[in-house]
């Protein structure tokens, strides 16, 4: 495989094309903050800011600007997102709201998480690009909320009925043990370590389950057993294989082969699990006992499922020397850019068909912003990049081998 050549590709295709869609189209000018309701060419259909979304496109930005260059237009953008939620996103005690109008009045109330994670990995970001030490307080704040509101992450916004079906998600200790790591200059490190074992816990010994043969699931009791229920059977290819490259830098911080090399597994079992052998692609839901699923669009193919899923697969080949983990980034590759990849407009699909033909042509909306896309394609573009250079010293130490011998 050309690891030259994909590192240029990837990386390419960030900072030629996605990136300069989401600098030229999505910035609102008058108000602040950011468009997400992007047609395909970029045009604005609808002005609602959404909370997560605008904390993830601060994050791509800032962290770029911190890891791969010093632009100024990139920590322009980042700082007029964050100070567009600093002052509208939440309700003064750093509740995030869902959503805005677009001129920053709330619209739906901070029942969701995710509006405080993507907050916190936001001003964590940002307060390295900028050394504001208010950015670095609004993410040790915001954190420390998260952290309190585990056991009920929606709070008094839960419509479940107290007692009758309490159980806990997948989500919230996935996503966390990825943040742990983006605002791990904010925390005190016996606390950090502390949080980052319980998250390892929570997606190894928890939601994955061996019995299943192999899979990680959506939602278990809050006793860690199985619910034969819609809910309790739910299973999410797409997040069960994300989680596993955050695994998967856990265990490289943390000098534990085995983490990686089960996080690597599991990678494989989920994409075998969960890939469309009829039509290609990643299912986006699916019953563990291959049940009819609650949700409707089950059979849809995501750009997020399959540009998580390149991540962790170059990662577990980079980690592991795994060649199957190399042929299926080459089978995944070549879906991923046949189908999501737009040849006229900047930005890819977000949503297809079982067949893998479009479903819906915008480029962003209420789910999809800047984020999964530039992130993908800048975390394959670091490995790819790496794993050439690595080549290249294998390459140069075997030649000097053969001249003295």
């Amino acid at each position: 495989m050309d690891f030259n050549s994909l590192a240029k590709q990837y990386k390419d295709e960030l900072l030629e094309h996605v990136l300069p869609f989401w600098l030229d189209k999505s910035q609102d000018k008058e108000f602040g903050g950011y468009f997400t309701c992007l047609e395909r060419d970029g045009s604005v259909f609808d002005t609602d800011k959404f909370i997560w979304l605008q904390g993830r496109e601060v994050w791509m930005f800032s962290m770029l600007y911190n890891k791969v260059e010093k632009r100024q237009e990139w920590l322009d953008c980042a700082v007029q997102g964050g100070e567009f939620m600093k002052k509208y996103g939440h309700d003064g005690n750093y509740n995030w709201y869902f959503s805005l109008d677009r001129e920053g009045n709330p619209l739906i109330e901070p029942y969701n998480i995710f509006s405080y994670t993507f907050a916190t990995m936001a001003f964590g970001q940002l307060s390295l690009a900028t050394g504001n030490q208010e950015y670095a307080e609004i993410a040790r704040k915001t954190f420390e909320i998260i952290l309190s509101k585990t056991a009920n992450p929606k709070g008094k916004w839960n419509k479940m009925y107290p007692g009758t079906r309490n159980l806990k998600n997948f989500a919230l200790p996935m996503i966390l043990c990825n943040l742990s790591l983006e605002i791990e200059h904010l925390l005190d490190k016996d606390f950090l370590n502390q949080t980052i074992d319980t998250c390892i816990h929570e997606v190894m010994d928890v939601f994955y389950r061996p019995e299943l043969g192999g899979i990680i699931i959506e939602n278990v009791t809050t006793e860690g057993e199985l619910s034969d229920t819609f809910d309790g059977r739910l299973v999410n290819p797409g997040h069960a294989i994300e989680a596993m490259w955050f695994i998967m830098d856990l265990g490289k911080r943390l000098n534990r082969q085995d983490l990686i090399e089960k996080a690597k597994d599991i990678t494989l079992t989920m994409l075998e699990y969960g890939w469309d052998k009829e039509y290609g692609g990643i299912f986006y839901f699916m019953d563990r006992l291959g049940r009819p699923t609650q949700q409707l669009e089950w059979d849809q193919k995501l750009w997020w499922v399959h540009i998580e899923s390149l991540i962790s697969l170059l990662k577990g080949y980079q980690l592991t020397g795994s060649q199957e983990c190399l042929e299926w980034f080459e089978k995944i590759h070549n879906y991923v850019w046949t189908h999501f990849k737009d040849p006229k407009h900047p930005e890819w699909y977000g949503y297809l068909n079982r067949r893998g033909e479009v479903l819906l042509s915008l480029k962003g909306g209420k789910w999809k912003g800047c984020f999964h896309v530039p992130r993908g394609l800048y975390q394959c573009w670091q490995v790819l990049e790496q794993l050439e250079n690595k080549t290249l010293v294998t390459d140069f130490i075997n030649c000097k081998k053969n001249i003295l011998t």
